[in-house]
């Protein structure tokens, strides 16, 4: 089983799939479900902006970006293909 990592910690084209939150960002969580980033969602890194913020990733057929502090609560595992 992979480590839990932050969203910007994967590459381009590297597929992820959404474990948990952070537990401080109650507030942002609430969004971060509404936009489809639930517990056990696979999404594909599609862009890193050339200072990492923000990252694209292409989740439930559409593209999404995230701001790096946005980012930073999502955790995430990388998906072996």
């Amino acid at each position: 089983m992979n480590e839990k990592k932050q969203l910007g910690d994967l590459a381009v084209g590297s597929i992820g799939r959404v474990v948990g939150y952070e537990k401080t960002a109650r507030g942002y969580k609430s969004k971060l479900l509404a936009m489809g980033l639930t517990p056990g969602t696979e999404f594909t890194v599609t862009r890193h902006a050339p200072l990492g913020d923000p990252v694209e990733i292409l989740v439930r057929g559409f593209k999404l970006s995230l701001r790096k502090d946005e980012a930073n609560i999502l955790f995430v595992q990388e998906v072996e293909e």
